[in-house]
């Protein structure tokens, strides 16, 4: 069987099942799509074939249906363990060679899962860009003069041109969800704590959280479905919870006010939210406007305020000692945290807590909510230009999620008139992550009827 553009999960299930298609032959096509030169930057180590082989040989003789993701190709971001592969964090001289997998890395190859390599990011995960890195910017699966969006920037664009059929990535301020709506992907952004975080470079610790790319809901369902778990290793690691019941016929969804709804000057991006709006109401939604201020203020306390010192901490003996060995705009934004006191960081953690009061009253009146997952994309050079200034814009509807403890899934939502495509963002609650994915996959079937 010759391998189509794209690998979603089921085509692939299907021929394995019947016989027309062995791990094997899979990695064997693989290897040759990779082996071209990579001119989107997506790899920082991609596996040999010898590499993947070896993943492969270990599911012969096996049932296809024993193992829920046999022979499923995935990508790694590079900040996410995968034993005996160096993890860099997009830092060559950070880098170290793990011992074990990460700990979701792990349950994805118990499941039969095979790992493809590890992934271009935003250097230390800082940024909603993919061009924060020594390994090269990465470039959009749709038009390589345009940014793949960041962090998780390699992550997202090997499943948008068919090297996996999903892909593991991280999520702070956005790192998940960008990249997908810049590559017509799903990108799902889990209840943190849903997911271990073992074996994974911090970003912001207390944040943080491994995110999945697919090319559709149900598939990242599945991904999820078999990493989710208590890990006891993992201070910040919860017990799922009883989430939102799934969404019927008739369903209440949140919008911001019109005047607080921010394109940043894209002609296109507008009228695609528009008709996303009308999708969701032609799903039996009721949009409910809302007021977004409180939100907004939340993202602000993210970059703005001290928990960029998490940054700092996380990886404080190495800045301290190899300052020059970080990407100028890594090493300006990171070093950042050093001009904030502890009785900044206290004020700080008290408004975020009256934020989240505040905020806890908006769920009373909508089941989800529904905003642009970025209201514009930018070319590489623009980034180059003004690489802080387009950061924090693509962040204006991502960053306030971890911090009030908000789970989300990014949809693809058509296409741009340069061909480019846009996506919204479904989010809500901790533990709603089963509704957004059913929600999510009937959003993209409407798009596609």
């Amino acid at each position: 069987m010759k391998l189509p553009a794209q690998l979603n999960i089921a085509m692939l299930r299907t021929a394995y099942r019947e016989g027309s298609l062995i791990p094997a032959q899979l990695v064997e096509q693989i290897d040759a799509r990779i082996s071209t030169e990579d001119s989107h930057n997506v790899w920082i180590r991609r596996l040999t074939r010898s590499e993947m082989l070896a993943y492969a040989r270990k599911l012969e003789g096996r049932d296809p249906v024993s193992l829920p993701l046999y022979g499923i190709p995935f990508a790694i971001k590079d900040n996410i363990d995968l034993a005996g592969v160096p993890t860099t964090a997009a830092c060559p001289d950070y880098a170290y060679t793990p011992d074990k997998s990460a700990a979701v890395v792990q349950k994805l190859l118990d499941a039969g899962a095979i790992p493809m390599g590890k992934t271009n990011l935003d250097q230390f995960a800082t940024g909603l860009v993919g061009a924060r890195s020594p390994y090269g910017a990465g470039r959009n699966a749709f038009d390589p003069d345009f940014i793949s969006g960041g962090s998780s920037a390699g992550s997202a664009v090997a499943v948008a041109l068919g090297m996996a059929s999903f892909s593991l990535g991280t999520d702070t301020a956005g790192s998940g969800r960008v990249p997908a709506a810049f590559n017509n992907l799903v990108g799902h952004k889990p209840t943190c704590g849903l997911l271990s975080t073992t074996g994974v470079v911090p970003a912001c610790r207390s944040l943080d959280c491994v995110s999945i790319f697919a090319l559709n809901a149900a598939d990242a369902a599945n991904v999820l479905d078999e990493v989710q778990s208590y890990d006891p290793e993992d201070p910040y690691s919860r017990h799922a919870m009883p989430g939102a019941d799934l969404l019927g016929n008739s369903f209440k969804f949140g919008v911001p006010r019109n005047d607080q709804l921010e394109f940043f000057g894209n002609p296109d991006t507008p009228e695609l939210f528009r008709s996303a709006v009308q999708r969701m109401q032609a799903l039996g939604g009721q949009p409910v406007t809302i007021d977004f201020a409180p939100f907004l203020e939340t993202a602000r306390l993210l970059y703005e305020g001290p928990w960029v010192a998490e940054r700092y901490a996380a990886i404080r003996e190495f800045i301290e000692t190899k300052p020059k060995a970080l990407f100028p705009v890594t090493r300006q934004i990171i070093s950042g945290a050093t001009k904030f006191s502890a009785a900044d960081t206290y004020a700080a953690l008290y408004r975020l807590k009256a934020l989240q009061r505040r905020n806890e009253g908006v769920w009373d009146g909508i089941d989800v909510l529904l905003t642009p997952t970025a209201g514009t994309i930018y070319t590489l050079a623009e980034v180059e230009a003004e690489p802080v200034k387009c950061n924090s814009n693509l962040g204006y509807y991502t960053n306030f999620m971890n911090l009030l403890d908000l789970s989300a899934t990014a949809v693809p939502a058509g296409f741009q008139s340069n061909g480019l495509p846009f996506g919204v963002t479904l989010c809500a609650p901790a533990f709603s992550d089963g509704m957004l994915l059913e929600l999510g996959a009937r959003v993209q079937r409407s798009l596609q009827s």
